[in-house]
């Protein structure tokens, strides 16, 4: 009997594994090994290495993250800036010139202004929701154009299906930084992207115990890119890809709590005497919501938002009781953070304000405690 095509859920927890499992372990073990027999490759491709990606656990993980996002293939890295390093050197050369948008993370803006500039590779800023101010910044020598599905720390949605079909107008590669989403809540292939970046230290694995990264895209792309994963070093251990694909099991239960959960503290807070404004893609008030409702399968566990008083910053920080005060995102904690002293602290503060970042700005990271008691304590805190 031919097997149909599994649902997203069943993906989560049976694309990849081994059936039977070895020695009838039900969960893939921990290949600790960092060397392989030979056993008659005639080629470096066939040499088992963990460098080169290609041990079991890389096997197994590759491809459940191909089949949840829909690609030929994928490529796991030690890091979310790993992959897009990655990305930008294995494609890209000396003289290229790519679109970025411009309220892009800070630490890829920090790599296109600090490292690749060093080797010949030049970028302009666009706006996501301008398509046609787009063709003015080509060049002949743009080879990609790369979006964010949403950004980081304000939310924004792209015009992603303008955006795909003026790469594809105008045979440019398209990428895209899908972690802040995630692939259940938005496919990038469905709507026409080429290649695609998570930071799977985030909602991918989702227990804050793991840095890494995943590159996504067809297999000729993928081989490429991993090709220079080679050069580069930035491979996940075994172990990372073992608490990865553990973490992946539970994605589709987690989302939909945190989209649900950060839904209801998004509406509380914008209704607070307190707060100034509220950014959440599921706000009828936020600018791209009528992009977040075309694109988006849930709006996510991520939003943000200022105090009337910018002063009160660290005082209300320092009063909530359940959230910590961290970076990073996806996790079962609720986090909170200030953009300007993390994620965009590399950028000046006038680059931070041309972006709509001010140094008053918290981000929430809504994670899986009671969102009942979380709204409490935001209360009690903005009290």
């Amino acid at each position: 009997m031919e097997r149909k095509e599994s649902s997203f859920e069943t993906s989560l927890i049976h694309a990849g594994e081994r059936k039977p499992g070895i020695e009838g372990a039900v969960c893939l073990p921990i290949f600790q090994s960092s060397t392989y027999e030979y056993t008659g490759q005639n080629d470096e491709r066939g040499v088992r290495y963990i460098r080169y990606n290609n041990t079991p656990n890389h096997h197994a993980l590759h491809l459940k993250l191909a089949t949840l996002e829909g690609t030929e293939a994928s490529v796991v890295t030690g890091s979310g800036m790993a992959a897009i390093s990655s990305l930008f050197f294995g494609l890209l050369q000396s003289g290229d010139h790519i679109l970025v948008l411009d309220t892009v993370y800070g630490g890829t803006h920090g790599l296109l202004t600090q490292l690749l500039s060093r080797f010949g590779v030049t970028y302009s800023s666009f706006d996501g929701n301008q398509p046609d101010s787009w063709a003015s910044l080509l060049q002949k020598n743009t080879r990609m154009i790369y979006s964010e599905s949403i950004t980081n720390p304000l939310l924004d949605i792209p015009d992603h299906q303008a955006i795909t079909h003026f790469a594809k107008q105008h045979g440019l590669l398209s990428a895209i930084d899908n972690t802040f989403a995630t692939p259940l809540n938005f496919r990038p292939v469905d709507w026409g992207y080429d290649l695609i970046v998570h930071s799977t230290s985030k909602y991918l694995n989702g227990h804050s115990d793991v840095v890494g990264g995943v590159l996504m895209g067809s297999q000729e792309h993928i081989a490429t890119l991993n090709k220079t994963l080679h050069f580069l070093g930035g491979t996940m251990d075994p172990h990372a890809c073992f608490l990865l694909q553990r973490g992946m099991k539970t994605l589709a239960v987690r989302v939909r709590y945190q989209n649900e959960s950060a839904q209801k503290i998004a509406a509380f807070l914008e209704t607070h005497a307190g707060i100034q404004s509220v950014c959440y893609p599921g706000l009828p008030s936020h600018s791209d919501h009528e992009h977040a409702r075309r694109y988006l399968k849930g709006f996510g566990g991520m939003l943000a938002f200022e105090l009337k008083d910018s002063d009160k910053v660290d005082a209300f920080l320092s009063a909530l009781d359940i959230p910590y005060i961290a970076p990073s995102l996806g996790g079962p904690e609720t986090l909170l953070t200030c953009p300007a002293l993390t994620s965009h602290a590399g950028l000046t503060a006038d680059e931070r304000h041309s972006m709509g970042i001010s140094d008053g700005l918290i981000r929430v990271s809504v994670g899986l405690e009671h969102t009942d008691e979380l709204i409490d304590d935001l209360a009690q805190a903005l009290k």
